[in-house]
């Protein structure tokens, strides 16, 4: 696993490199597509469960709507931990910002598979996760999010799980 956190940090700081230097190109361009690439700690509340997680999560500002609740988009994304266990998620998040801080909120029901870490004590799982991040250019962002996932006891058991992690968002 930290091989891998590793690789992702050497990844996160080159892609805010190229940002940086493309950042004159792409105030001309739109940019429509948002990937978040995030690292953290998965169930880090629960001592004997807790692993670490690397995720990546895509959005389409294209399909945003406008409502009483905010800047709404589509989400999906997936995560994997250090003991196998995978999620595989879509739903949808609301953004507010508030000058070069974004919050953004977010719920998405999905598959999930524990492998060799904790039984979350269904494969249908929902995530509610907020999320902070900064801007570092107009493409670039680093952030923040705090997530937990339960089965809102539609399962055997519904112990849940809180985990938070390293957002890098980019968009293209």
């Amino acid at each position: 696993m930290r091989k891998i956190a590793s690789a992702l940090l050497i990844a996160l700081v080159s892609f805010s490199f190229f940002s940086f230097a493309n950042s004159a190109d792409e105030e001309i361009n739109k940019n429509e597509t948002e990937l978040n690439f995030f690292t953290g700690m998965f169930d880090f509340s629960d001592d004997k469960q807790a692993s670490g997680l690397l995720g990546l999560q895509h959005q389409n500002d294209e399909l945003f709507r406008k409502s009483f609740l905010g800047k709404l988009s589509p989400i999906s994304g997936v995560f994997f931990t250090e003991k196998n266990a995978i999620y595989l998620y879509t739903g949808v998040q609301a953004e507010y910002e508030l000058g070069f801080l974004t919050i953004t909120p977010s719920f998405a029901p999905g598959y999930y598979n524990y492998g060799d870490g904790k039984d979350l004590g269904s494969s249908l799982e929902f995530k509610t996760e907020v999320q902070m991040s900064f801007d570092i250019s107009d493409s670039t962002h680093l952030g923040m999010s705090y997530n937990h996932i339960s089965n809102a006891s539609l399962g055997d058991k519904n112990p849940g799980a809180n985990s938070y992690m390293l957002n890098f968002l980019k968009h293209f």
